[in-house]
């Protein structure tokens, strides 16, 4: 059983030889890493069951000036401080979307280096990524406290932006499976620590019903649909079980009982993440980490339903011997 075959069976909730595991890393954990084990491609030995890839042209980020990045949508990122994502400047400083123009999703060059990624990865379950895929998109665009006073004071606006953002998403996930990728990955966050940014009612008045139509057209497709959003959003999983959701991420042991919840959705939603990053790897002795680590896959683990993983991407401020306990455990699965 290869990794994608290891990945294939587990999201349909079949028995498997191990639980199928990633890892990934934000830029000063990989840098620290790769001091630290003295190796350029220590990622080459993880054993990642996933392949991450967007579907970009080559010119989507331009530098503007040190530290600021601009994408296709016309928002500059500042990186001084946050060099994997940086804080965004948005375009929007009036809920007006006259003489603005959205990227091109048909853009050929988007899709150029997509079969050759597929590939090179064949034995791995492939993954198109589509980063802030709506409400994060928005909130880019526009800015995060005028989006929430624009969902109560403009709601047309959000309702127009919105839904050109789904009908982008929706052009580039139809050529991209055209391609043959397992599933896309969605990356859109709602949540806080302590519940959801926006409230329940104004999640299923503007973010639900686009989300289902973007999950429809993969779920039609018999690919399998990803969510990463971060925080205290599981009072959402029965209208994401709903709309067709496969697998959610991070699954964050700080803000919900991981446990619980994965015996409460057992064969109707799966879940990839789960080992702490604001617990148990930074805070964990080597020890305290395995044992954690092993327990998640004893327990969550069993029976499918679950990609180990750490609940975010690594930061630096993990040790490296924590790492790399919990890669022994990962690997080393009996």
């Amino acid at each position: 059983m290869n990794e994608r075959e290891r990945v294939m069976n587990a999201l349909e909730f079949n028995t498997i030889d191990k639980v199928p595991y990633h890892l990934d890393f934000t830029v000063p954990a990989r840098n620290k890493m790769i001091q630290y084990l003295n190796d350029q491609n220590f990622e080459q030995n993880i054993g990642n069951h996933l392949a991450f890839t967007k579907a970009l042209p080559l010119d989507a980020f331009q530098e503007v000036k040190p530290g600021f990045i601009r994408d296709e949508w016309g928002v500059v990122w500042n990186r001084t401080i946050d060099p994997d994502i940086g804080n965004p400047i948005p375009v929007f400083s009036q809920p007006i979307l006259k003489g603005y123009r959205f990227p091109d999703p048909d853009d050929p060059r988007r899709f150029q280096a997509l079969p050759a990624f597929l590939e090179k990865n064949k034995d791995k379950f492939c993954i198109l990524k589509m980063s802030y895929s709506l409400f994060e998109r928005t909130w880019s665009l526009r800015g995060m406290e005028n989006v929430l006073t624009d969902m109560i004071t403009n709601p047309e606006f959000i309702e127009d932006l919105m839904d050109h953002i789904t009908q982008y998403n929706l052009r580039v996930i139809s050529k991209a499976l055209d391609i043959g990728f397992d599933g896309v990955y969605f990356g859109d966050d709602w949540g806080w620590q302590r519940g959801l940014i926006m409230g329940p009612a104004m999640w299923r008045k503007f973010i639900k019903p686009r989300m289902g139509q973007m999950y429809a057209s993969i779920k039609n497709r018999g690919r399998k649909v990803f969510l990463h959003c971060c925080g205290k959003v599981d009072e959402l999983f029965p209208d994401l079980i709903e709309i067709g959701l496969d697998v959610f991420n991070p699954f964050q042991p700080e803000v919900m009982d991981i446990f619980a919840i994965k015996k409460h959705y057992q064969g109707k939603l799966s879940f990839y993440g789960g080992i702490g990053i604001q617990s148990l790897l930074p805070f964990g002795t080597v020890d305290e980490v395995k044992r954690g680590v092993q327990n998640i896959l004893d327990v969550i683990g069993k029976n499918g339903g679950y990609i180990a993983s750490p609940s975010h991407a690594l930061p630096k401020d993990i040790p490296c011997e924590n790492i790399l306990a919990m890669l022994d455990v990962l690997k080393n699965q009996s």
